[in-house]
């Protein structure tokens, strides 16, 4: 149902697109010699790719993992030429359910977020599992850590899963229409009990996914027609402005590139795309201090959650969010 749900909010897209606008951004963007540029995912395996992360140790790898109906498998994708280059099972955990996100905190650490749950409440508690990164990249097995995790205010849904990259604190943001909260977890996570995550803050979107600058002082989420990036500030985050997201069929997962310069944003989908834009100042693992400014990234932040809205027209959106809504709607029903 959810490849159905997507396919139809692509078919709403495209007439959607047949009205006056803007066309989208390019699936390449130029990278003035900075970052990574944008690639297909070739791998007839992934086809609901839902979450990315760049590399600590292979310039130019891109971790990704499938949504749901798939195994405990975590998959390295080369930005030079979209194809897999090495496949990671991941052992002592149990079976997957829905696994939405995948971060990379300190000491090379992979996190993945098994942390969906479609129907809003009908799981107590999700999982995340933790595995190194592999030094080497070829297919093998690693076995990973896996925590039990539940929110303090009751059982939700959620798409984003992040880790800071000083602290190696985890954050959820979950996964609202009108908008979510940034959960906080424990100072470190324990594998004998359960940890529970509390909100901190509102976010602004309808998230699918978030990252967090190399530096650790930004925080990009973005929804399925826009996105907004936050100072840090120690996780009393502030607004500063709206994301270029390029236009996706369903657009599921967000990455800073490893130097900070750019943000890749995946789609699900068989060879589905991922497009680099450039990301807001202040990102770059070299930067002292966050900056309010960004070559692809409006400081205004006026303009709620669509940072598309110069490039397709009002209707066109309106259209889609009913569709896709709509069709959720139905699905719980279902």
């Amino acid at each position: 149902m959810r490849r159905f749900l997507a396919f139809l909010g692509a078919g709403f897209l495209v007439g959607a697109l047949a009205l006056p606008a803007t066309a989208a951004a390019p699936a390449v963007a130029a990278d003035g010699g900075k970052g990574d540029k944008g690639f297909t995912i070739t791998d007839s395996r992934i086809t609901e790719s839902s979450g990315l992360a760049a590399s600590h140790l292979h310039p130019g790898i891109y971790w990704t993992h499938n949504d749901s109906n798939d195994g405990p498998y975590i998959y390295a994708v080369d930005s030079s030429t979209g194809k897999t280059v090495a496949t990671v099972t991941f052992s002592g955990v149990g079976k997957p359910r829905d696994v939405e996100a995948i971060s990379i905190g300190p000491d090379n650490q992979i996190y993945v977020g098994d942390i969906g749950d479609n129907l809003d409440g009908t799981w107590a508690y999700v999982w995340i599992y933790k595995l190194p990164e592999p030094k080497v990249l070829k297919d093998q097995t690693i076995r990973a850590t896996q925590y039990v995790v539940k929110y303090s205010d009751g059982a939700r849904n959620a798409e984003s899963l992040v880790v800071h990259p000083k602290t190696g604190r985890v954050y959820i943001i979950d996964k609202k229409e009108d908008g979510g909260h940034l959960f906080e977890g424990p100072a470190k996570l324990s594998s004998s009990g359960t940890n529970y995550f509390r909100p901190i803050a509102s976010v602004d979107l309808w998230a699918t996914d978030a990252a967090f600058s190399p530096n650790g002082q930004q925080l990009a989420v973005r929804g399925y027609f826009g996105g907004i990036y936050y100072d840090w500030n120690g996780g009393r985050i502030k607004r500063k402005g709206r994301l270029d997201v390029p236009l996706q069929g369903q657009g599921e997962s967000v990455s800073y590139s490893a130097d900070g310069t750019k943000l890749m944003y995946g789609s699900e989908g068989t060879d589905s795309p991922v497009q680099a834009e450039d990301a807001p100042e202040g990102a770059s693992s070299a930067s002292k201090s966050p900056s309010e400014g960004g070559s692809s990234a409006s400081g205004d932040d006026s303009g709620g959650d669509s940072g598309k809205n110069l490039k397709v027209g009002a209707v066109a959106v309106l259209i889609v969010c009913g569709a896709v809504i709509g069709l959720r709607r139905l699905t719980r029903r279902s």
